[in-house]
């Protein structure tokens, strides 16, 4: 079983929303495998407790507009070093970057196939990893 198309687009807009408030090491799992309550996981973090919040909110906001999906669960946000967003077929962590080391999320989740998040960075970093007039995408 693989995750439904729905969740990975909803992952990708998740993680360009994240992208673009600057968060780090976006990485997201596809677990329908391994867990019959949820497609996806997707983990990011963020250097500080605004940072972590200011993420949080845009993926929220990009969800919910663009998408119409609003979280079932919202769990830390008031603290701000690691909110969890349930949106029922993803969950999405936001971690600040000394709580993401310490509990190794992706330690859990590592044998689930990682889904390809399309974002611009990465896009830049494997078309500069190409030989010169070719791509990755040939």
């Amino acid at each position: 079983m693989t995750a439904f198309p729905e969740s990975v687009e909803i992952i990708r807009a998740a993680a360009l929303a994240a992208d673009e408030k600057k968060a780090e090491n976006i990485v997201a799992f596809d677990v329908s495998d391994s867990l019959a309550i949820t497609d996806a996981f997707m983990v990011a973090s963020a250097p500080n407790e605004r940072q972590v919040s200011a993420v949080v909110d845009a993926i929220e906001d990009k969800l919910i507009q663009e998408h119409k999906v609003k979280p079932l669960r919202r769990e830390g946000r008031g603290e701000g070093r690691w909110v969890l967003l349930d949106f029922g077929d993803i969950v999405i962590h936001v971690l600040h970057d000394e709580d993401r080391v310490f509990y190794a999320l992706e330690r859990l989740w590592g044998d689930s196939p990682k889904i390809s998040l399309n974002l611009p960075e990465q896009a830049a970093t494997s078309n500069a990893d190409a030989a010169p007039g070719t791509s990755h995408a040939e």
